[in-house]
């Protein structure tokens, strides 16, 4: 993303998350140091600047929408600290350092998530104006990460993997080269249950898409978007988060752990139930260009306002980490 104005959001987004960290002097130190660690880690910001340049294309002021933006960071990095705990994917490295679990300890990292989760529903209670908006954000935000949407999808991904592992096992004694030159033959053993691509996709509509969704959504709803413009974005969220969730499963069989901050190569070793697990890489790369052709379409009607979006859509399918 070298769009001057995408890196000036950023600064701000980093600046009000600092900001949002200092706030609370009864927050016990080691708890503080915690979520910081994980939150001012850096990363994309994708969230949050999907808030803001959906507030901006909407014909907001990006200021009003910039607790929205904060909050549902602080949702994702919470998600993140769970996620790498040893009772869900075990990792060892995040954005390049050792996990929240690894660089505390475990207990210390759960409760700095679930203090990130709340203090995300406080901030915008707080800041956002009016009430009513604050309102909706809140109920927008809370749908996307509970228990039918990123939670949701979580528990039903980890019932997947489960489910799937012996289907998988063949790669678990290979090389990584040869696990990734495998790939294509997974998906011949699914060439045969269209509902599992069916089942993959509605467990990332809720694990990652719905998260990506309510980005929009926030944006929209701060900057007084009418229901229409709402379930475009809401559409164009969908598109782009299946699109984002292809794109790491292909990362994550060929992409570089030192750009990426993370381990690689991981949901083979896991028997995950992944895009290019039952696609093969070609037909994932397809798959996902083809929704972010649908994503654009969506946010059309925006014209020139939308052209941001139009580019970060495409930054999903480019990135390399």
């Amino acid at each position: 993303m070298d769009d001057p104005v995408w890196d000036e959001y950023r600064q701000l987004i980093n600046d009000r998350l600092a900001h949002y960290m200092k706030q609370d002097a009864d927050c016990p130190n080691r708890l503080r140091e915690a979520m910081s660690y994980s939150l001012l880690a850096g990363g994309k910001r994708l969230r949050p600047l999907l808030v803001l340049m959906t507030c901006e294309a909407c014909g907001g002021d990006i200021e009003a929408a910039m607790p929205a933006a904060c909050a549902i960071e602080m949702v994702h990095t919470y998600s993140l600290i769970h996620d790498d705990l040893p009772s869900m994917d075990d990792d060892d490295l995040r954005r390049g350092r050792p996990t929240n679990h690894r660089q505390f300890d475990e207990a210390t990292a759960i409760l700095a998530g679930d203090a990130l989760l709340t203090l995300a529903f406080q901030v915008i209670a707080e800041d956002t104006r009016p009430a009513d908006v604050a309102a909706a954000c809140c109920a927008d935000l809370a749908s996307a990460a509970g228990a039918s949407g990123m939670v949701g999808g979580q528990v039903a991904d980890l019932a997947a993997e489960k489910r799937f592992t012996s289907n998988l096992d063949a790669a678990g004694s290979r090389t990584n080269a040869e696990k990734s030159e495998d790939v294509n033959s997974h998906s011949e053993a699914f060439s045969d249950s269209p509902q599992t691509l069916e089942q993959l996709e509605a467990i990332h509509r809720r694990k990652t898409g719905r998260l990506l969704s309510s980005a929009l959504t926030l944006g929209g709803r701060i900057a007084g978007a009418d229901a229409e413009t709402l379930d475009a974005l809401n559409n164009y969220g969908k598109s782009v988060g299946l699109a984002f969730q292809i794109a790491d499963d292909l990362l994550d069989i060929s992409g570089d752990q030192a750009k990426m901050g993370k381990g690689v190569r991981k949901d083979a070793d896991h028997g995950k139930l992944t895009y290019p697990g039952l696609l093969g890489l070609d037909q994932s790369r397809q798959r996902a260009q083809a929704l972010i052709d649908d994503a654009c379409r969506w946010i059309s009607p925006l014209g020139e306002s939308g052209q941001r979006l139009d580019a970060l859509a495409q930054f999903v399918l480019e990135r390399d980490h």
